[in-house]
Parts: structure tokens; C-alpha cells; sequence
């Protein structure tokens, strides 16, 4: 960690060229003495990926940014406030702390955060920043779970999000991530009444279960329409063989949420059917990611389409459905739009169809965009249909 970094001059440098092109910066002699062309490109590269995404540090003065890949695997600032509504009791452990984004907001719910992390560079970061935003943590240089092993300290909750490479290469077992959480498990429950783990969305629930104990909750978050992670909630007392699985669509001013049990999207029966109605809804990929497939035609009044296409229709519009809505314009069968359609431009959305967004495109000659939508899919005869739809 240079300090220099930290001089008004040179803040004022990286805010001024905050969109400026990297390579440039990178390739260009530094003004400044002490700091090099590749630590100013590598702050100003940090910062920028920030603002979106963390934007409490994005606008504090002061704040010292680590290497792209840290703000890449850091939590985003709406998952992480999330997720701070999760820890139980008042002491917790973030065992893999990284950035510290999600201690900053643990800390905020009241909780006593210790924050580990290995790398020496990125734990001084992490406990400068936490010092600029004026929150009280506890920062260890060091290995979470060796620390767990050799303290007499209990908590009430760990946190811990594995790193998904080992040896330079993506893995997704969660036994193949480091730390291995499936075989330290009796030493985290010995630790805390409550662990949470964050996972990649590309876990598939099934492979977790059989990975896990004594799982009492699983929450899926997406941002806009985007799933980013999988929170899987550990509680020591728990008997749960089936648990709560809740669907989290978040953005910045709201949060749509949808629970259910495995078991009973088992067992729930569709009986029939619906051609193409009124209004046609798309469900959140959170919603998509769970598995959820019949029971939002239950409980949010809609039919689907065909047993296979994942969309779903009302007579009346659906104002609390989670994900997105569209008024339907005109219906075709596939043939006959082929030979009428007279779009240039369209957004197309493809459900169990056998082509692709990109091939259709192609085909028919039109260009992504505007305020249509044409939603290419199989309907409740097995026909192939194309839907005319306006987003609501």
C-alpha cells in the first residue's frame, strides 16, 4: 500500500482523469515522484468500477482502492446491505474478508466484526478504509479459518464467502473452493450458533445440499435482473431436511421477495395450460435460478404457457409479479410471422424455442433495441408462437 496514493494532489489527479482511458494512463510517465504510472492506472481502473457498484466509497475522500480483481469479487453495496439483515447476535467473524465491503455493513447492523484476510496489501487497505468511513472492526492479517482453529473464541456468526479458483483455475464444488467449507464444517458450527456462506449463482442447490448440514435457509439474490449469489444459511440447532428458499430481486429503491419449499414445488401440480392472455410476465432469474416453475402460477394468479416455456399469463395485469411484465399486442404462429412481420427493430426474448436471440436476429433481419419486444416461444398445444408485447 503506497500512502503516497493518499496526497491531495494525487486524488485530485485520479478524480479528474476517473474516465480516462487506462492503457493510456498506464503507458504514460507518472507526474508524480513515488508513485508509478501502473499504481495511478490501477486506482483510477479500481475507482471507476466503483461507482456503480460501491458507491459509499466511490464518493468518500480518502479511499484507497485495491486491484481490479479485489472489486470484482467484492460484494456490491445492495447485496451486501442485504445480507447484513441475516447475521444473528451482536459478534461476528468475516473469515474471508477481502475489500471488507460486506464487514463494513455487518458493522453497521451493531455487530463486533473481526475481518481476516490473508493478503497482507488487502487486509492495511481494508482497515484504512474501515477508519476513513468511521466504522469500529477488528482487522487480522491472517487466515480466517487457521485462526479459527487456534482461538478459544466462540461468535455468533461466521461469514464466509470461498474462493472459487485454486491453482489458477475456476472450480465449483464447494469442496474444491478454499477454504473447503463442506469438510471444516463441526469446526464452524463448534464456533458460531449461525453461518453464512456466499456461493456463485452457477451452484446448483441440489450439489449444495448434499455438500452441506443442517441447512435452515437458502437466498438467492439477483440485481436487476441479474443473479449474483447464492446465501446459504447454516444454523447450529436447525433440523430442517427442507429449507426455506428465498428469492431476492434487488435494486436500489426496492427489493422483491418470494419464498417457497422444495418440497412443495414438488408436489404442486399444474393441471392445465393457458394460450397467450392479456398481460404475459417473464420471472426474475432469481425466481428461474430456484427452480420455481409452478408455484408463482399459484400464488401470484398467472398461468403458464407449456410445462417447459417459463413464461406465464393473466387477463388482468399482475402488479406485484417479480420480474418483468408486458402488455400483449399480437400473437402469430411462427410460420405466419416469418412471412408478414414487418419489424426492423426489436428486443427478442426466446422460451424454450429452438432457436436463439442472436440466430433469430439474423434470420429476420432486425435489429436489437426500442420499445418492442417480440417473445419467441412454445405455447400450450406445442405450437411455436411469436408474442408482440409492450414492457410495462
Amino acid at each position: 500500500m503506497n500512502r503516497e496514493l493518499l496526497n491531495g494532489e494525487v486524488q485530485a489527479f485520479i478524480n479528474k482523469h476517473i474516465n480516462a482511458e487506462i492503457s493510456r494512463i498506464s503507458l504514460s510517465k507518472s507526474p508524480f515522484p513515488y508513485i508509478s504510472s501502473k499504481e495511478l492506472a490501477e486506482q483510477i481502473y479500481s475507482k471507476a468500477r466503483s461507482a456503480q457498484k460501491l458507491p459509499l466509497w466511490f464518493k468518500t475522500p480518502g479511499i484507497y482502492f485495491p486491484p481490479g480483481v479485489s472489486i470484482e469479487q467484492a460484494s456490491s453495496e445492495i447485496a451486501a446491505r442485504y445480507k447484513s439483515g441475516l447475521i444473528h447476535g451482536k459478534s461476528l467473524i468475516d473469515l474471508t474478508g477481502g475489500f471488507g465491503v460486506d464487514s463494513y455493513f455487518f458493522s453497521m447492523k451493531g455487530a463486533q466484526v473481526t475481518h481476516c484476510e490473508i493478503n497482507t496489501e488487502l487486509s492495511e487497505i481494508a482497515e484504512h478504509n474501515f477508519n476513513i468511513l468511521d466504522a469500529d472492526i477488528s482487522c487480522l492479517n491472517i487466515d480466517g479459518l487457521e485462526y479459527l482453529k487456534s482461538t478459544e473464541r466462540t461468535f455468533d456468526t461466521i461469514y464466509i464467502d470461498p474462493s472459487r479458483r485454486k491453482d489458477s483455475r475456476k472450480v465449483f464444488m464447494l469442496e474444491d473452493c478454499e477454504p473447503d467449507v463442506p469438510g471444516n464444517m463441526d469446526l464452524l458450527l463448534n464456533k458460531a450458533d449461525r453461518i453464512i456462506i456466499k456461493t456463485a449463482p452457477l451452484l446448483d442447490l441440489q450439489s449444495g445440499l448434499r455438500e452441506l448440514k443442517q441447512v435452515s435457509e437458502i437466498h438467492i439474490l439477483s440485481i436487476r435482473n441479474e443473479c449474483k449469489e447464492i446465501l446459504w444459511i447454516i444454523d447450529r440447532d436447525t433440523r430442517e431436511t427442507d429449507p426455506f428458499i428465498i428469492c431476492a430481486a434487488l435494486s436500489n429503491d426496492k427489493c422483491g421477495m418470494y419464498s417457497f419449499r422444495l418440497q412443495e414445488e414438488k408436489e404442486w401440480n399444474i393441471n392445465r395450460y393457458s394460450e397467450p392472455l392479456a398481460f404475459i410476465y417473464e420471472p426474475d432469474v432469481a425466481l428461474l435460478k430456484a427452480g420455481c416453475f409452478k408455484l408463482i402460477s399459484r400464488d401470484f394468479g398467472i398461468h403458464k404457457l407449456h410445462q417447459h416455456t417459463h413464461l406465464y399469463t393473466s387477463e388482468e395485469l399482475k402488479p406485484e409479479f417479480i420480474g418483468r411484465s408486458f402488455k400483449l399486442l399480437k400473437e402469430w404462429k411462427y410460420g405466419a410471422f416469418i412471412k408478414e412481420h414487418s419489424f426492423k427493430k426489436a428486443n427478442i426474448i426466446c422460451r424454450n424455442f429452438p432457436a436463439g436471440p442472436e440466430a433469430l436476429k439474423k434470420k429476420l433481419r432486425i435489429n436489437d433495441g426500442g420499445e418492442d419486444y417480440l417473445l419467441f416461444c412454445t405455447g400450450s398445444s406445442n405450437e411455436l408462437l411469436v408474442l408482440h408485447c409492450l414492457r410495462i
